[in-house]
């Protein structure tokens, strides 16, 4: 029982042994023990329960011990809990893919399992540098990607994340030299200049790009930035004049983040040719991602010189994260997660409202789930936690942002909770 455990010696060990995400080793700020979750709530060693205000990084969108997601689990554990993909296959995997492409923009039909989204960034990476071999484009080997965006953490990821403000500006030197194009403008604030800048640089670079890759709406760890979702369009127009495949990373945005089952879906002309899924794919139970391409792409990889996608992770399609994603998406099939999600950005801009007032606060802002204040200095983040966990909430700030993206069954004490622990660590940030 968790109750029975060595919790000091434990943590003794966490911290001389164990390493944590961006964090040093031993780290500066000690993680807390979580011995069990329910619903929106983490319960910890010391007895306190505090609402989640990250989902899990984004991923529990049904929160914890969700009964349909447990159910399924427990019946394709009694089956098979995994199996090789090559060569083999599986219902889960056959009935997800089917899900997958029955959910996504028109068109993205064809669909790669992967491990977790900086992996699924990685094989649509891939993917669209073997389809310019294939079309007999062998030079257009680089990437046209956002100022402020974010990719994930493995090499070719990171060689798409903004290069200068991101996170992984020390492996410059050792990532391929991509291309970048400004920061797209704001909501209902379209400048004509951001355009021509984008179609300046593919202009000066179409023989030697692949795809233009991007966040859709919303980019992530690179900012929670929100823009205009008709930048969408324009990269399409551009990507279509140029010969380039049009990339979307939904990881973050995908599943109703911002209010629409794909971020994508408001620009609905400007639909990709890869896209890329994961965090809340398996309603945060499994790691799992998956990238989407269109008939075209996947027929001229598989057509080309490999004759087949050069790509093939050992728990790809792992029947049991096939199984959460599943029942996962399945639950947003009903549709009541939309009304959910309206009402959770109403309760965020209301309850976040305040801290327009205070000292160091640039910026506030709510879109769908997503609540964000952004300071004008870095976070401290041990006051900015501890004043979250005073108020009930688990935050996890960065950089210069406080922000919350909860769980979709928040009720609005829940939400009204969390925007005010949102403040509250603004406060002392």
């Amino acid at each position: 029982m968790a109750e029975d455990l060595d919790w000091p010696a434990l943590l003794a060990y966490d911290r001389a042994h164990v390493w944590h995400p961006y964090a040093a080793l031993p780290p500066a700020n000690p993680p807390l023990p979580v011995v069990s979750a329910s619903g929106a709530r983490l319960r910890l060693a010391d007895g306190r329960e505090v609402v989640d205000g990250m989902s899990s990084w984004w991923s529990a969108i049904w929160g914890y011990r969700q009964p349909v997601i447990d159910a399924a689990l427990a019946e394709q554990i009694g089956q098979v809990s995994h199996v090789m993909f090559g060569g083999l296959t599986h219902a889960p995997a056959v009935q997800l893919a089917r899900r997958l492409a029955e959910l996504a923009p028109a068109g993205l039909t064809q669909v790669f399992f992967a491990d977790s989204g900086s992996v699924a960034v990685e094989v649509a990476l891939k993917t669209a540098v073997q389809y310019q071999h294939s079309a007999g484009r062998p030079g257009r080997t680089r990437f046209l990607a956002l100022e402020g965006g974010y990719h994930g953490d493995t090499l070719g990821a990171m060689s798409v994340c903004d290069p200068v403000g991101g996170m992984h500006h020390l492996f410059r030197g050792a990532l391929p030299a991509q291309v970048f194009a400004p920061r797209p403008p704001r909501p209902g604030l379209l400048d004509p200049g951001w355009a021509e800048a984008l179609r300046a640089l593919v202009n000066r670079h179409s023989d030697e790009l692949a795809a233009l890759v991007a966040e859709p709406v919303v980019q992530g760890a690179g900012g929670m930035w929100f823009y205009e979702p008709e930048c969408l369009q324009v990269m399409r127009d551009v990507a279509d004049e140029h010969g380039l495949l049009l990339v979307f990373d939904e990881i973050a945005t995908g599943f109703g983040r911002t209010g629409t089952m794909f971020a994508c879906e408001r620009a609905p002309r400007a639909r990709p040719d890869i896209m890329c899924v994961g965090k809340a794919l398996t309603g945060g139970y499994m790691t799992m991602a998956a990238m989407l391409c269109t008939q075209e792409v996947s027929g001229a990889v598989s057509h080309g010189e490999a004759g087949c996608l050069m790509h093939g992770p050992t728990f790809m399609a792992n029947p049991l994260a096939c199984a959460a994603a599943l029942a996962s998406t399945g639950l947003l099939l009903d549709g009541t997660w939309q009304d959910r999600v309206r009402s959770i950005e109403e309760g965020l801009a209301q309850g976040l409202a305040p801290a327009s007032d205070l000292p160091g606060v640039r910026d506030v802002r709510a879109l769908g789930a997503i609540g964000v204040v952004q300071l004008d200095h870095d976070v401290d983040m041990a006051a900015a936690t501890g004043a979250a966990l005073r108020h009930g909430t688990w935050l996890r700030p960065f950089r210069d942002l406080v922000y919350t993206m909860p769980p979709y069954i928040c009720s609005e004490d829940d939400v009204a909770r969390v925007a005010g622990a949102v403040v509250a660590a603004a406060a002392v940030a």
